[in-house]
Formats: C-alpha cells, sequence, structure tokens
C-alpha cells in the first residue's frame, strides 16, 4: 500500500505543476502580449476574425459603437471599447497600447456622403494611429484599377482609404 502510494504522489505533484504551469502561461500571455485592435468586429469579416484572433497569444480589443452588441461574440477575456472611427476622441482611448490594428470598417450602408465619411473615419483613424505609436495596421480594401474610368465610388473610396491609411 505504501509502494503505491510513493508512486501515486509524484504522479498528482506533476499534475499540479503541469497546472500551474498551464494558468501561469495564459496569465503571462494576456499580460505581456501585443495588443491587438479591431475594428469592424460585427461585420462579416470581422465576425469571422474574432474566434481566430481569440486563439492567437494576443490580447484581443473591439472597438464597437454598441459594445453590448458585440459582447455575445466575444469570449471573456476580449475587451470591448465603446467607440466610433467617426469620433476621434473614442479612437485614442481604443488605440491606447495597441500594437497591431485591424481596419475593417466601411461606412457606405448608414451613409448619405460614404466617400467623406470614409475619408473623415481613415483620417481620424490613422492620426490616433500615429499618435498612439501603432505599429501596423492591416486593412481590408478593394481590387480595382485606378486609372480605370469605370471604377465604382465604392472601389474608388477603398483605395482612397488605403492611401490614407498607409500615409
Amino acid at each position: 500500500d505504501e509502494g503505491r502510494r510513493r508512486f501515486a504522489e509524484p504522479k498528482h505533484e506533476a499534475h499540479c505543476i503541469g497546472q500551474a504551469r498551464r494558468k501561469y502561461n495564459e496569465e503571462m500571455t494576456t499580460e505581456h502580449s501585443p495588443v491587438v485592435l479591431l475594428t469592424g468586429a460585427s461585420g462579416y469579416v470581422g465576425g469571422r476574425l474574432i474566434p481566430l484572433l481569440e486563439r492567437q497569444p494576443v490580447k484581443l480589443r473591439c472597438l464597437a459603437r454598441n459594445p453590448e452588441k458585440l459582447r455575445s461574440q466575444v469570449t471573456e477575456k476580449t475587451e470591448i471599447v465603446q467607440g466610433d472611427v467617426l469620433d476621434a476622441v473614442s479612437l485614442d482611448r481604443a488605440l491606447q497600447g495597441v500594437h497591431t490594428a485591424y481596419y475593417l470598417v466601411h461606412l457606405m450602408s448608414g451613409s448619405k456622403d460614404f466617400e467623406q465619411d470614409d475619408r473623415q473615419a481613415a483620417t481620424n483613424f490613422a492620426e490616433a494611429a500615429k499618435k498612439a505609436h501603432v505599429s501596423r495596421i492591416i486593412y481590408l480594401g478593394g481590387l480595382g484599377d485606378d486609372t480605370d474610368p469605370n471604377l465604382s465610388p465604392h472601389l474608388s473610396s477603398r483605395h482612397e482609404v488605403g492611401e490614407i491609411l498607409r500615409d
């Protein structure tokens, strides 16, 4: 009986050590991981990106005009910051400490002048990202030739936003 206990204890200790190591690694990953901001999280692409980013060794932060609408789509470790790309002050808060930002915003559907709104939103975001020392902005643009006279206003706006974010 004592021989069994002697062999059982190290297995139990190893299991406890393994659990403690996993918990420590999770805490360190969250604490020291780069912060990633996802804009457009409630959209088609952003919504599919959330679970992929949540599995990465990053601290995910999502920008949302209405955080409560987004809460059910993310895990408890994902931070949701209330804000709007048309509100420069909210971007300063959202981009604080961010290493990489995904810009998946397009204002075409709810705007009278989507080209002007896209331009203003991209300018706000680019300026706030520069101020916050964001290392990388990942942008989902659109394909098309700028010299094509038949290029749609939508694609032309997507290209302009890309230029604003690049500068």
